[in-house]
């Protein structure tokens, strides 16, 4: 018995996923975590309308969903001013970004992202055989015209920018990302991640020009609306690219009881605001947290603070090893000059006074293990 015959392209490429999950992690280390930190969830938690939806869709889960997600597509376009047309749904941005990989690209064509990005759009783009083109940040901000010029060089089939940025968490204004999108070579799409568009400064998104075929738009219901765990996101595009996404997606991939949630928390509005308040005020608060132990927290946009250690990626990961083994789950971007940083996600305030706690015994760890090496 042989086992199955792997494709040439699966083969090549390692074993390995974009991300260990936390839970991996709290069996790894037989123990559960005092703070969730590290995922850029939202620890405030869904709506309560969404949350009574949920359970007032429990006992229809024996239908399948509706494969076409009609109401909550109706419900985002009417929102946002476009038809249903211009919509899909699929299991998060991730789900989305692995259909859409499989619809542009073939092996050996070109892809352009930025060096230390998100690396799930990277693992789809390898899974499929596409070849990936990097270009570093500038300064802490991902570089639109450096993407744009490697494009050109390479004839890339996609390009990946985030707006609000993951890791990092900066931001470009909206003039920006509209002038690198009138700048898209010719047999060129723009993939803007949006996920954390919903804590973003007014003025970063730019307006949707929804027929425009040089891009599509990626958001989300994990971040804002606190649907992680629901795997909801959505896709913006001219109709011809959406329907497209009809020959490759699982049509009943979406839950069903995700969906009926994903329109209550979209409805409610007045939550969602209240929660953009509260990620603000922890954001604020990680920040006066790392100013109190001499470090540096960069501004953010997202509900994710990256903060600054002051040396080089070896202490920063000291550091976050420190602040791990003492209960509290957080990340850190992975390539340098950003791997300087450790990148904490806001969440409840008990949660935060246990990083607080963490964070001073995990630099003197950092510092004692750096001195004596």
């Amino acid at each position: 018995m042989t086992g199955p015959r792997y494709t040439r392209l699966i083969d090549s490429l390692p074993a390995t996923v974009p991300f260990v999950g936390p839970e991996t992690l709290e069996r790894r280390r037989g123990a559960p975590y005092e703070a969730r930190l590290g995922a850029n969830e939202n620890g405030f938690g869904p709506s309560p309308r969404a949350i009574a939806a949920m359970e007032a869709a429990a006992p229809d889960q024996w239908k399948y969903a509706d494969p076409e997600s009609h109401r909550l597509r109706a419900v985002i376009a009417a929102r946002l001013g476009i038809t249903p047309d211009h919509i899909v749904v699929g299991e998060g941005i991730d789900g989305l970004l692995g259909y859409l990989v499989r619809l542009v690209v073939d092996q050996g064509d070109p892809v352009v992202t930025s060096d230390g990005a998100y690396p799930t759009f990277n693992f789809h783009v390898a899974g499929y055989g596409g070849v990936l083109h990097k270009v570093p940040y500038l300064g802490d901000h991902e570089d639109p015209a450096a993407l744009i010029q490697k494009a050109r060089e390479v004839g890339a089939k996609l390009i990946y920018i985030a707006n609000p940025d993951n890791p990092m968490g900066s931001w470009h204004k909206a003039d920006v990302i509209a002038e690198m999108i009138a700048q898209v070579p010719d047999g060129t799409l723009l993939v803007l991640d949006e996920a954390y568009v919903e804590f973003a400064p007014d003025g970063t998104a730019p307006p949707i020009d929804a027929d425009d075929p040089r891009v599509i738009r990626m958001r989300t219901f994990s971040k804002g609306y606190g649907l992680a765990g629901a795997r909801v996101g959505y896709a913006i595009a001219a109709p011809a690219l959406i329907a497209a996404f009809d020959k490759v997606r699982n049509h009943f991939g979406m839950n069903r009881a995700a969906q009926i949630a994903a329109v209550a928390a979209f409805q409610d509005t007045e939550y969602l605001a209240k929660t953009v308040a509260q990620v603000a005020a922890a954001r604020k608060r990680l920040a006066e947290i790392a100013v109190d132990n001499g470090l540096r927290a960069l501004s953010s946009a997202t509900n994710f603070v990256t903060i600054d250690c002051g040396a080089d990626g070896d202490f920063a990961r000291h550091v976050l090893a420190g602040i791990v083994k003492r209960g509290v789950f957080i990340r850190m971007p992975f390539v340098a000059p950003h791997d300087r940083c450790i990148r904490v996600s806001v969440g409840p305030d008990i949660e935060l006074d246990a990083f607080a706690k963490a964070l001073p015994e995990a630099l003197a760890d950092a510092r004692a293990e750096t001195f004596a090496g």
